[in-house]
């Protein structure tokens, strides 16, 4: 997901994406850990993506 597409959003459509990015990194918790998924990597790049989230939604409420 790209910064820019993010700071296009609306507040209420941050706050949905980034509780889909959490159920999606939680599932993936999930699957690694029961070892139905080895796709390691893939948490990573989830964990990135909440913060870029996370740290636009803040900007944004610095802003308003």
């Amino acid at each position: 997901m790209e910064t820019k597409e993010l700071r296009a959003k609306s507040g209420v459509e941050l706050k949905q994406e980034l509780e889909s990015l959490l159920r999606a990194h939680f599932a993936l918790r999930m699957q690694v850990a029961t070892q139905q998924s080895n796709k390691t990597a893939d948490l990573g790049k989830l964990r990135r993506d909440i913060a870029r989230v996370k740290t636009i939604v803040r900007e944004k409420a610095g802003q308003a």
